[in-house]
């Protein structure tokens, strides 16, 4: 914990400097880059990234977001629970991430709007579960939110992306288990934990549903490899 906060002080600064030229998500990347190495993670990657691409994952851990900034600069769309706490959400907005509602279902369309605006701009992230699994399987995929991918010219890719956690009902962050808990119960292993990061291949563009149980069974076949 001492180490995080100094290498938080360390990267602060820069971001600062960084953020007056529009360039703050380079040093949000280092940072979330820098929480995945002293929290233990250690990575395999298999694949690669499309440029810009809309990114399908699923969902296992906090640990899922450091590891994916980390390979290729990832934006993410969250739930918005998380900007209920002050420093998350700051952080979570430093690396300009897309808050949406599980909860207000009359508020979909202008979610998909705002994924809309800023997709195929970069790469960005989506958890299509909607929850965290315990990484040996997927549960189902959620296909409203890939309302704003539909209209995706088929230049930017749609890529589904298999998190493969080693051991991974261990390292699975489920149930009722609060956040500062699970993150506290990381940083309490000796061991690292290792997770293989497989880009697969672009689905083809089609319906929100048919792109969702494409990526669903991809990623399932991934995992179970």
């Amino acid at each position: 914990m001492a180490l995080l906060g100094l290498w938080l002080g360390f990267c602060l600064i820069p971001h600062g400097i960084f953020s007056l030229f529009g360039a703050g998500r380079k040093t949000a990347r280092l940072f979330l880059s820098g929480l995945g190495y002293i929290s233990g993670l250690r990575l395999r990657v298999v694949g690669q990234a499309e440029p810009q691409a809309l990114l399908l994952s699923n969902h296992v851990t906090w640990m899922d977001i450091p590891a994916l900034a980390h390979v290729c600069g990832a934006s993410f769309i969250a739930h918005d629970g998380l900007s209920g706490h002050p420093f998350m959400r700051w952080l979570c907005e430093q690396n300009d991430t897309i808050f949406i509602s599980r909860s207000q279902r009359l508020n979909v369309r202008s979610q998909i709007d705002a994924i809309s605006h800023v997709i195929g701009t970069r790469c960005l992230a989506l958890f299509p579960e909607g929850t965290t699994s315990l990484g040996d399987d997927v549960a189902p995929f959620k296909s409203s939110l890939l309302s704003a991918a539909e209209q995706l010219p088929e230049t930017h890719a749609i890529q589904p992306v298999a998190l493969c956690y080693d051991n991974a009902p261990e390292i699975a962050w489920v149930g009722d288990n609060p956040g500062p808990a699970d993150f506290f119960r990381i940083f309490a292993r000796l061991r690292p934990v290792r997770l293989t990061v497989r880009f697969l291949s672009p689905i083809p563009h089609s319906d929100r549903k048919t792109m969702a149980r494409h990526a669903e069974c991809q990623i399932r076949n991934a995992i179970r490899f």
